[in-house]
C-alpha cells in the first residue's frame, strides 16, 4: 500500500511523495527542488517513477530537471504548457492516468492561478498545487476570479473524505485572515487550534479533508456569505453575486495584515 509523506522544501512548500515500498518506486508532485526528493528516496531505498506536476512556477518545477536527470526513466506529467519544458506526457482536462507506484488519477483543469494550472485527483488524493489551500486559495495570477472560482467550485464537488494536498504550508496565515471574515465559525476556531497544535511540533498541518474545508474555509463559502442572517464583520461586507464575493473576498486577502 503507497504510503503517502509532505516532503518540507524551500521556504513553506510542501513536495508531496507517494512511496510504495514493496514495488520500490515513488512518485512525487511540484519537486521545486531536488535534494529533498533525493534524500527521502535514498533513505528509503526508492527509485523516482514518476512525477506530477501542476503548474509552470518555479518552486514547484525547479527540481525536475536534476531528478529528470538522475531518473532518466521516470515519467513526468505536466499542463501543456511552454513554460514546462521538460514533460515526457502532456495531460488536459479529463485525462485518466495511470502511474507508478500503481495509482490512478483523473486530471481537472484549475484556471486561475495560471491559465494551465492542472491538479490531479485520485485514491483519494487531490493534489493542487496553488489552487487550494487549506483556508485559503491561490492568488489569482493569470486568470480571473471567476475562472477561480469555477475551479473551486470543480474541487468541492469532490468526496468530502478527499484529502487535499497542497503546495505550500499556509494553513495559519491563512485561518487569521477566515477568522477576520468569520469570527464565530466555531469548525474554523477548531482547525486554527489544531493547527497551532501541530506547528508547535514542527509537524505538518496537511493534508487536509475536504469536508473540514467546506466548514470552515471562506474561499469554499462564498454562498454562506450571501445569507444576510451571518453577521459578517464591518471589515468585510459582501457583495450581492457569487463572482464578485469570491473577487471581494480575494481582494481582502491580497490586502490582509494580521
Amino acid at each position: 500500500m503507497p504510503t503517502l509523506r509532505p516532503l518540507p522544501a524551500l521556504r513553506d512548500n510542501y513536495i508531496w511523495m507517494l512511496a510504495d515500498a514493496t514495488a520500490g518506486c515513488a512518485l512525487v508532485v511540484d519537486p521545486g527542488a531536488a535534494k529533498p526528493v533525493l534524500d527521502a528516496l535514498t533513505g528509503a531505498g526508492l527509485r523516482l517513477s514518476t512525477i506530477l506536476l501542476t503548474h509552470h512556477h518555479a518552486d514547484h518545477i525547479g527540481g525536475v530537471p536534476e531528478l529528470a536527470r538522475r531518473y532518466p526513466d521516470a515519467a513526468i506529467y505536466a499542463p501543456r504548457d511552454s513554460r514546462i519544458p521538460v514533460a515526457t506526457h502532456r495531460v488536459a482536462d479529463g485525462d485518466a492516468i495511470h502511474v507508478a507506484p500503481a495509482a490512478d488519477f483523473t486530471v481537472i483543469e484549475v484556471h486561475g492561478h495560471t491559465r494551465t494550472h492542472v491538479a490531479y485527483y485520485g485514491e483519494g488524493l487531490l493534489f493542487c498545487g496553488d489552487t487550494l489551500f487549506s483556508l485559503g486559495c491561490g492568488r489569482v495570477f493569470e486568470g480571473t476570479p471567476a475562472e477561480m472560482l469555477a475551479s473551486l467550485d470543480r474541487l468541492a464537488e469532490l468526496p468530502t473524505t478527499t484529502q487535499i494536498c497542497c503546495a505550500h504550508e499556509y494553513t495559519l496565515a491563512n485561518g487569521a485572515f477566515a477568522l477576520s471574515v468569520e469570527p464565530g465559525n466555531h469548525a474554523l476556531q477548531a482547525r486554527i487550534r489544531s493547527a497551532r497544535d501541530l506547528r508547535a511540533r514542527n509537524a505538518p498541518t496537511l493534508p487536509a479533508l475536504l469536508a473540514d474545508e467546506l466548514a470552515a474555509n471562506p474561499f469554499l463559502r462564498v454562498d454562506a456569505m450571501g445569507d444576510a442572517n451571518i453577521p459578517w464583520p464591518t471589515r468585510f461586507r459582501p457583495p450581492p453575486g457569487r463572482a464578485a464575493r469570491f473577487a471581494a473576498l480575494r481582494l481582502a486577502k491580497d490586502r490582509f495584515a494580521a
